[in-house]
């Protein structure tokens, strides 16, 4: 940080305040942060000295959830260890606005839809200025231009970023936002673009007509990734397909609305049922086309009549089937989700025609129930249908069944066609480190299990275009074998606005001239690319070319668990295909949360929580201590409880650091404030007591420095809270008397080296803890970074502790002589709780029994204790036999007990001020 960044800082509090609180504090820090840069990348060029993270870009739709918090909690986390640990941290932060949820955000918030005929009006005015979460129907919406529509997507996510922002800043992010982007602008379409084309010219990306899921609300193509399994209820159709001479053979249907598609029926060839049948034709019922029947390992013996019908195409399984089999394409079912508006050719029958013509044009629902009730009347339907439930693919934000539509469509190699390329993808997941490790067999029972490449073309507009146009022919088709596409000096373009070299604007879509490719990336086509677009990836520039040099392969992908088929797998892909190398070093994959009924929190269940909420209730840090008390890769629970803790141990950290810091303020010297430099020789604690604290200490910051290195944040923050709250309820307890110089109930008052011992103890223990919880509660470590340290610097660029320091002032003592001291603290306090007197009565004589360790232990502190107990009389030390502890079976061999004791007169209570 420079000597300017410094003084941003140095110039806030710099004496102890009258009342601590956390009530405040986000707005004080976050403004010193950002005018000091704090957080921001130092732009250092060795790449060992760069810690960089691949932050996922939230998707711009409304508003973000307490889910958002907790991971990215997580990578804060993290991101500030690794500042504390001396790397120059590269935190960017991106804003998804690339994708369907912006389209139907901007459609219902301005009630408009997109009219492809229109032309662009400069003086468009949408109807409304948000719909206060009222859905407007598709009839409602005000047709406009793709270009207008645009305009409307990118005024709504400028003020979407905007609230992000402010909400990512008061959790405390310690990102570099200078280092921002957002998924459809310049620099990232430029990318998506290139690495396209780059694609396309290995033979990585191609097209073709190919049956596919489609949305019929959404009215687009659907990959692999984006399906959802879900429960529909349906209805099973018995019906009888028939042999030449009239006999039945039935099959069990969901869909009989499909009966025309049929182009075979197929069963299991060990089926001993229908194995006689096999090469056999039967006729199907109403249409009478001639269908084979055919084996395919696919079909299940079990499910229904353990015949079926393939149709092209009724799901998954009848593409397997029509592709394996090499079956008739027999597609009646459009984009729109109806039925085609015309008789199929392989319909030769009359009856069969006319009741086609019935189904023109209809929904899938309208054309089963005609189907239906027509095959009830010629008795090609046994008995009336039944209800059942089947699973059946959605788009994960879909509300209707997918259909599958041939269509042109663009794919990228994935593996999932490719053996040698899929084995390779296997072994990049084995190079990659997963935290924690068991996610690892998610990605590979993903990559194991992918049936197709990946589709990545959309039918929707606002997105990043393909980068590409076709001839047209002089018939007025357009040339898909022969793409036209821009050199890369050129990019980003679009291509329904921006013309082909050798080309002018009125040869667009006129035969000889050129047509532009009118569909977009999928949005994951663009964030499978985050890693190249932070990095700055062939970037124009020396700056930039360094700058990606010492950032990529980054160190750090954070997610959700539930993308790790689309986005880590996608990143991994096209940084295998493109760079040969693994995007990222490490994956952390955080949990889900959970409402209190254990359900996992959406928007669609309308169980949410917005952060807000909590944030004002509790305050940032107490939000962050929940968040970070959970373990990645686990789900949580959203507990208020939790954050109660938290604000309680921000809270407690204030106090407890006033609390030391005020001893020995009139003495320079020995202030326990003053810079570490000047006081906190670790060779000053001399005294048994803060020797095994300091030991505790070295014990404490070596563990949690493993478990960070681990990227077990949780882990680490309970071993840190433990011992801090053991520091402030005994050890503080137990010295603070002697920090003060105070003399004893003998009158005896305490060396200067043991006053000095205890103060430089309080004041290494303090800024261990302050360092140490940093990455946890920011804001309250910094406020008592500035009271310990006279305003000077930050905490979060302040060095993390090590354990060195710790071990030279424990000087051999072990830690377990300060749990003995505290339990006869608690020992003696327990006798005045069950008198029930004041803590403040002295109790005059007093006999302790404890183990042989927890005697010695107990006597080298007996001083401390007594004080801390106001033991005025005789203080015996009882060593408990080893027979006796034998024989207990309660753990007391570990416990100090009372052997006798005899108390003083309490105090007298003082009068009330009237």
């Amino acid at each position: 940080m420079t000597d300017n960044a410094e003084g941003a800082i140095s110039a806030h509090l710099t004496a102890l305040p009258d009342r601590v609180g956390v009530d405040g504090l986000e707005d004080k820090w976050m403004k010193a942060w950002n005018d000091a840069q704090t957080y921001k990348f130092g732009n250092t060029r060795d790449r060992k000295a760069v810690y960089s993270i691949d932050t996922p870009p939230p998707t711009v739709s409304g508003h973000l959830h307490v889910g958002h918090v907790f991971s990215y909690t997580h990578t804060d986390v993290i991101a500030r260890y690794k500042r504390m640990r001396g790397f120059d941290v590269f935190y960017p932060m991106g804003w998804d606005d690339n994708g369907l949820p912006t389209e139907r955000r901007v459609q219902n918030y301005f009630g408009v839809r997109v009219d492809t005929s229109l032309k662009y009006d400069p003086d468009f005015k949408p109807p409304f200025e948000g719909t206060e979460g009222k859905k407007i129907q598709a009839k409602d919406q005000v047709p406009c231009s793709r270009q207008n529509f645009i305009e409307l997507c990118e005024r709504l996510i400028t003020e979407d970023e905007k609230q992000f922002q402010d909400l990512w800043s008061t959790l405390g992010l310690s990102v570099d936002w200078s280092q921002t982007y957002h998924t459809i602008g310049e620099h990232p379409r430029r990318v998506a673009q290139k690495a396209f084309l780059r694609n396309l010219a290995r033979g990585e990306a191609y097209q073709k007509d190919a049956p596919g899921l489609w949305d019929v609300t959404f009215q687009t193509a659907v990959a692999q990734a984006e399906l959802e399994s879900r429960e529909y209820d349906g209805f099973y159709h018995k019906i009888a397909f028939r042999f030449e001479d009239g006999t039945p053979i039935y099959i069990e249907t969901t869909r009989p609305e499909l009966l025309p598609a049929c182009g075979a029926l197929i069963a299991h060839p060990d089926d001993e049922r229908y194995k006689q049948y096999f090469g056999q034709y039967v006729y199907s019922p109403l249409f009478k086309v001639k269908v084979p029947i055919l084996a395919h390992k696919a079909a299940e013996m079990d499910k229904g009549a353990g015949i079926a019908m393939c149709c092209t195409f009724g799901d998954v399984t009848d593409v397997e089937w029509w592709r394996d089999l090499s079956l008739p394409t027999r597609s009646i079912i459009q984009r729109n989700g109806r039925i085609v508006m015309s008789v199929p050719d392989w319909i030769d029958d009359e009856n069969g025609k006319a009741i086609f013509e019935e189904i023109e044009g209809k929904t899938t629902f309208s054309a089963r129930k005609i189907i239906v009730d027509h095959l009830r009347e010629s008795g090609d339907m046994d008995g009336e249908p039944k209800p059942t439930k089947r699973m059946t693919n959605f788009y994960e934000k879909g509300d209707k069944p997918l259909e599958i539509v041939t269509s042109r469509q663009w794919y990228l190699k994935n593996g999932g066609t490719d053996e040698k390329l899929n084995a390779e993808l296997i072994e990049r997941g084995n190079e990659l480190k997963f935290h924690p490790d068991f996610m690892h067999v998610r990605y590979d029972n993903w990559v194991h299990g992918l049936n197709g490449d990946w589709l990545i073309s959309r039918q929707r507009f606002f997105g990043v275009p393909f980068p590409l146009w076709y001839p047209v022919k002089d018939d007025g088709s357009a040339d898909y074998e022969h793409p036209i596409t821009p050199s890369e000096d050129i990019l980003p373009i679009d291509p329904t606005t921006d013309v082909p070299a050798g080309y002018t604007e009125d040869q667009r879509d006129v035969p000889g001239g050129f047509t532009a490719e009118n569909d977009i990336m999928d949005t994951w086509a663009t964030s499978s690319l985050t890693p190249q677009i932070v990095t700055r990836w062939e970037e124009p520039g020396e700056e930039n070319k360094a700058i990606h040099a010492a950032t990529f392969p980054m160190d750090l992908r954070p997610q959700g668990q539930d993308i790790i088929r689309t986005w880590l797998f996608s990143t991994v892909d096209r940084a295998h295909l493109e760079n040969h190398c693994l995007p990222w070093k490490n994956a952390a994959l955080s949990g889900w949360i959970l409402d209190p009924d254990h359900k996992k929190m959406s928007k669609s269940k309308g169980n949410v929580v917005v952060p807000n909420e909590p944030l004002k209730k509790f305050g940032a840090d107490a939000v962050r201590y929940w968040a970070a008390a959970a373990r990645l890769g686990l789900d949580a629970t959203y507990d208020e409880g939790q954050m109660k803790i938290g604000r309680r141990l921000a809270i407690k950290l204030l106090n407890a650091t006033k609390f030391a810091l005020a001893i020995g303020r009139e003495d320079e010297n020995h202030h326990v404030g003053a810079p570490a430099e000047a006081t906190w020789n670790p060779t000053d604690v001399t005294e048994p007591l803060d020797r095994a604290a300091m030991a505790k200490m070295a014990y404490v910051v070596r563990t949690a420095t493993e478990a960070m290195e681990s990227y077990e944040h949780s882990k680490a923050l309970e071993v840190i809270e433990s011992y801090f709250w053991q520091f402030c309820d005994d050890y503080i307890e137990l010295v603070k008397n002697r920090a003060y110089g105070t003399p004893d109930e003998h009158g005896r008052t305490p060396s200067e080296a043991a006053v000095l011992s205890a103060r430089t103890a309080l004041g290494l223990g303090l800024d261990a803890f302050a360092r140490l919880l940093a990455p946890y509660l920011p804001y309250a470590t910094e406020e008592v970074w500035h009271w310990m340290h006279d305003g000077e610097g930050s905490v979060h660029r302040a060095a993390w502790p090590t354990p060195e320091p710790y071990v030279i002032a424990a000087s051999g003592v072990s830690p377990e002589t300060l749990a003995w001291a505290g339990r006869a603290v608690e020992q003696l306090r327990k006798i005045k709780s069950e008198a029930k007197v004041s803590m403040k009565t002295p109790i005059l004589s007093v006999a302790l029994s404890a183990a042989a360790d927890g005697v010695n232990a107990i006597r080298s502190a007996i001083d401390d204790i007594a004080q801390a107990g106001r033991v005025v009389g005789k203080f015996d030390l009882v060593e408990k036999h080893a027979e006796e502890a034998a024989a207990s079976d309660d753990g007391s061999n570990e416990t100090v007990i009372i052997a006798a004791s005899e108390l003083g007169e309490p105090p007298a209570k003082k009068p009330k001020n009237k």
